[in-house]
């Protein structure tokens, strides 16, 4: 005797990001992409790569940015025939290239900042300082309405994007301390240093959001839930055997998936059991879209080969 059951809730499977996600990240970008025309034209007139190297790194968090809230229009498409779970999982493909594109922008400040130290150039510190002040602030208020407005926690979409805007803040804190450098001691090898700092911190927060997105996108087992608990806890149900064929993943940021077999005991009741066992996932592991085939003990299944 073999019995499926697939669980599926309607409302998580269209409310996983939580807060307004896309309401944040849309404030994110017109603010980002206001601070990047600044800094840019800023820098060519100043003659600092500290702000150049900002713009630039804005210019990809706009377009990150713009690449999230597609991510999220996409995900609210229903699910088809060829694609039964939706477009959820391409919010884990822009948060990807979020972290790509962070990678490619720091190596792009280290190559410049290697012929600054080289011959450091004259930079107009004054201005610099003022442009990056104004930069930082946008930056924090851009951070600000993120934090207010959307799931940076729960989402990885959003926390990619929130990286991106943490790093154009440090950027332009990176700018601040290479302008007072110059303006107090004149000295202008200050404005590569300062941007190298920069893009070794942006490559760490890339670092983590590229393997968050590789774990997922490798179906790994959610790294808030242990899976040798999730047994226990299956096991613990009355008539039940043993638990077999446990996979474990997420779909998109706030959605997990579980599927199993569970064998049970002869004269144990297969309804009763599933309801124990889809209960007791949901309350303890907040996993809500279950797949679980209950069985009795004399059922076989064909031996997976690679």
């Amino acid at each position: 005797m073999s019995h499926s059951h697939s669980h599926h809730g309607h409302d998580h499977m269209h409310g996983h990001g939580g807060k307004n996600n896309a309401k944040g990240l849309a404030i994110a970008l017109t603010m980002t992409t206001s601070i990047m025309i600044l800094e840019f034209f800023g820098g060519l007139i100043t003659n600092s790569l500290a702000l150049l190297s900002d713009s630039g790194h804005m210019l990809s968090d706009a377009a990150s940015l713009a690449l999230s809230l597609a991510a999220m229009w996409f995900a609210k498409r229903p699910a088809s025939p060829s694609k039964t779970y939706g477009f959820y999982r391409f919010e884990i493909l822009a948060a990807l290239f979020n972290g790509i594109s962070l990678f490619v922008i720091a190596a792009i400040i280290c190559w410049e900042a290697y012929g600054r130290f080289l011959e450091p150039p004259t930079v107009a510190s004054s201005s610099m300082m003022m442009i990056a002040s104004i930069g930082l602030l946008a930056n924090l208020l851009s951070a600000w309405s993120l934090t207010r407005k959307s799931d940076i926690k729960g989402n990885i979409n959003v926390r990619s994007a929130y990286l991106h805007v943490i790093g154009d803040a440090l950027g332009s804190v990176g700018a601040i301390v290479a302008g007072l450098l110059i303006w107090l001691f004149g000295w202008y090898i200050a404005d590569p240093i300062v941007s190298v700092f920069v893009a070794l911190l942006i490559l760490k927060s890339a670092w983590n959001v590229i393997k968050t997105t590789i774990h997922v996108l490798m179906e790994g087992t959610p790294t808030t839930i242990d899976q040798e608990q999730v047994v226990q806890t299956l096991e613990a149900i009355e008539g039940v055997i043993n638990v077999h064929d446990l996979h474990i993943w997420t779909i998109t940021s706030g959605l997990d998936s579980l599927s199993c077999h569970l064998a049970i005991e002869d004269h144990a009741d297969s309804q009763q059991v599933l309801q124990e066992a889809i209960t007791r996932i949901e309350e303890r592991f907040k996993i809500q879209h279950t797949t679980i085939q209950v069985e009795k003990p004399h059922i076989l299944h064909p031996t997976f080969k690679v």
